[in-house]
């Protein structure tokens, strides 16, 4: 059974404005709402309204960031979702970015990996209600014990997009969140991952059928993500380097507008779902024949009232 998830908060409408929004994605066919954190909203809090608004709809966050909060900190929140959707809550979790961790939060980028795997043998045995005392590689944790502790004990999910990280998931985690690949590119990451281990892909939707509008949004997206260093690895792993290459040679002189035009047309439609929703929905049942076991959509803005794109996307004999 394939899970189908939408993004929220959608881009644009108030946190407040959302309720009519979330009650309906159920109607349209789909089983998940799965929230992000940037710069933005927070990971936990539209997953806590969604919870009363559409108490069928399975949550996750993609990703809650593991340097921002403290471990105990994050197990708490975890537990506080897990506590009002129990048995229908999932915490995705992951590094983030230099940018996000150390130039916005002041916190050091450290040994990601080892900190990944830390956090994953911490949260299992804290959400299980147990008392934790340890010294783990990159942090240590003195007898912590959940108050509240879930029943059942949320699944957790790692960010991961390579090798390394997607076998680290395997071992310590209940599945993986990947991110900016293609419908052709999920057979490599599900390989890498292994079977009988949930994989969860955020997919980006230019809800128009006007391909000019959506490669120019879909350029400026790209550019701004595929020149950070561990989406560039990642391309590089996918096979996507050269094609990419002029993008990330003008982004690194400091010419933006450059970087996007240089992107492929070619590429721009592999990693952005765009046309009818007919159309749209041919492409996104692809990752899923591909091994995304949960294809979540995400909404690039490209005008209008993103309220009304939901539901025009919805109908189009979308998610089963």
């Amino acid at each position: 059974m394939v899970n189908w998830g939408f993004t929220l908060p959608l881009p644009g409408v108030p946190l407040a404005e959302h309720r009519a929004v979330v009650e309906q994605l159920a109607d349209l066919g789909y089983t998940d709402a799965w929230s992000a954190e940037t710069m933005g909203t927070d990971a936990f809090t539209p997953l806590a309204l969604a919870a009363t608004w559409a108490p069928t709809l399975r949550l996750g966050t993609a990703i809650a960031p593991i340097y921002t909060r403290g471990a105990a900190l994050l197990a708490m929140t975890a537990a506080t979702v897990a506590e009002l959707a129990p048995g229908r809550f999932v915490l995705g979790v992951g590094t983030s970015t230099p940018v996000i961790v150390t130039r916005w939060n002041g916190m050091a980028f450290a040994e990601p990996y080892k900190r990944s795997r830390d956090t994953l043998r911490f949260l299992r045995e804290a959400l299980s209600g147990a008392k934790v005392s340890q010294e783990y590689e990159t942090f240590s944790v003195t007898g912590f014990r959940l108050e509240r502790p879930p029943d059942p004990p949320p699944p957790v999910v790692l960010a991961a997009l390579r090798p390394g990280m997607l076998r680290l998931a395997a071992r310590e985690a209940d599945g993986a969140i990947t991110n900016w690949l293609a419908a052709g590119d999920a057979p490599q990451v599900r390989q890498a991952l292994g079977a009988g281990k949930e994989l969860v892909a955020r997919i980006f939707v230019a809800p128009t059928e006007d391909p000019e509008l959506a490669r120019r949004v879909g350029r400026q997206a790209i550019a701004a993500y595929l020149t950070v260093p561990v989406y560039a690895a990642f391309h590089d792993w996918l096979g996507r380097g050269e094609a990419l290459a002029p993008m990330r040679e003008k982004w690194a002189a400091g010419d933006r507008k450059g970087a996007a035009a240089a992107i492929p047309d070619k590429v721009v439609d592999e990693l952005i779902v765009h046309g009818s929703p007919a159309q749209c929905w041919a492409r996104l049942r692809e990752y899923a024949a591909g091994g995304i076991d949960t294809p979540v959509l995400a909404l690039l803005p490209v005008g209008g009232d993103v309220r009304e794109q939901v539901r025009w996307l919805g109908p189009a004999g979308g998610p089963a």
